[in-house]
């Protein structure tokens, strides 16, 4: 019978691999609990109508990548491919605008888009998502960028580059979009990609995010978003330069940076890096204040950001894996079930480690405890067990000496 074999696009992880994204998931628990926020897990699956209304019936990732099935009762289902749609659902059937005025929340676990698999994309991946929903000011906005540097700071992580932009509001965002429609029309149509070519009527600004070289070229000298924001917006967008100048944040203020959905406002961003090959990006959010009235919720200002963690994994590089204390080596058959007890006993005073049951010979037994990662083997031989002893050998240092049973945790405890 021959074997089964891993899907294509999704991985397995061990360690470690794994540790990595414990490590991201840790960090990012202590990081953003500190400013409020709590974390929410949310269904894996949720009714396909709620992400063609959140990311569009038209866009790529509804068209084509999206894993979509029916039910037993016929009913379509999407395993989800993002995370904010999913939580923006929650927020909204949770009624959590009737009892705080301000919802601080983040999310992470696995994605689900059918895409070709790359080095850091696939097609199940991990994804960490934050959102704050009920507040506007522009000083949410710099905080969320505080909390994100400040997050990837504690990873380690220091080879970053901030963009930020404005996309305007409702009110200025016309004056551009005419100004990018008079831009376009001196433009040869006919050069630019396919995508673009339909852009140009339906969402010209997405034209100015396009990767295609050629049309990068086209589009250079198109009009600005900036340069037609309202004063409000204009003042927003100031006040949060100011404060990441206050607090020595590094950016780059990139007016092609866009969001391509309708209900993305104001502050836009994204976090790149060099550091695994091309310039590419570990991290993006911005504003969308309309996205919850969309869903047939309140109409709520919302801001957010979401963390690709296969390439921010990428980015962590060669993780050192925490050793062990100890390692109890059995050395007559008899020793097997002390050799539980004593291990029972170390971990339960917060030392951690292991015991091989099976009897082997000394030079057996120390191979499996290096291998281990442990700090120090811990004999059951014989004599030992006669002696109600054990032989505590320090693997760094090779000192070894006899202890008995009763205080093994005591003198491990002294010399960690």
């Amino acid at each position: 019978m021959s074997k089964i074999q891993k899907i294509k696009g999704v991985a397995d992880l061990f360690s470690p691999e794994s540790d990595k994204f414990a490590f991201m998931e840790r960090t990012a628990r202590e990081v953003f609990s500190r400013y409020g926020y709590r974390e929410v897990r949310i269904p894996i699956m949720e009714k396909t109508e709620l992400f063609a209304r959140s990311i569009g019936e038209e866009t790529d990732v509804v068209q084509k990548e999206m894993y979509t099935f029916p039910d037993r009762k016929g009913r379509s289902l999407t395993l989800r491919p993002e995370a904010t749609a999913g939580l923006m659902r929650a927020y909204i059937e949770n009624k959590l605008h009737a009892s705080q005025a301000v919802s601080k929340l983040f999310t992470f676990g696995p994605m689900f888009r059918y895409e070709r698999p790359q080095k850091g994309r696939m097609r199940q991946f991990h994804q960490l998502d934050v959102e704050m929903i009920g507040a506007s000011e522009p000083q949410a906005d710099a905080e969320l960028l505080l909390m994100l540097n400040a997050f990837l700071r504690t990873l380690g992580l220091r080879k970053l580059s901030f963009e930020i932009n404005s996309l305007g509001c409702h009110d200025c965002r016309p004056a551009h979009r005419e100004a990018l429609k008079e831009f376009f029309s001196h433009v040869n149509k006919e050069e630019l990609c396919d995508d673009c070519r339909r852009r140009v009527d339906t969402n010209p600004l997405r034209v100015l995010d396009c990767k295609v070289e050629r049309c990068r070229e086209l589009t250079q000298g198109a009009p600005e978003i900036t340069d037609h924001l309202c004063d409000s917006c204009r003042s927003d967008f100031e006040e949060i330069k100011g404060i990441l100048n206050a607090m020595d944040v590094e950016y780059t203020h990139n007016p092609r940076l866009v969001r391509g959905l309708d209900y993305y406002v104001g502050l836009t961003f994204e976090v790149t890096s060099s550091d695994i090959g091309s310039q590419t990006a570990v991290a993006g959010g911005g504003r969308y204040n309309g996205l919850i009235k969309q869903l047939g919720g309140p109409d709520l200002p919302a801001t957010g950001f979401g963390i690709g963690m296969e390439r921010l994994a990428l980015l962590l590089g060669d993780m050192q894996t925490e050793g062990q204390d100890f390692y109890v080596a059995v050395l007559d058959e008899n020793g097997s079930t002390p050799a539980l007890t004593l291990a029972q006993t170390l971990r339960a005073a917060g030392l951690s480690g292991e015991a091989g049951f099976t009897k082997g010979s000394m030079k057996s037994r120390l191979r499996a405890a290096n291998k281990s990662g442990a700090r120090w083997c811990l004999l059951l031989g014989t004599d030992e067990l006669a002696a109600g002893e054990v032989t505590v050998k320090d693997l760094e240092g090779g000192e070894q000496e006899r202890v008995a049973l009763a205080d093994v945790c005591a003198h491990l405890a002294a010399k960690k």
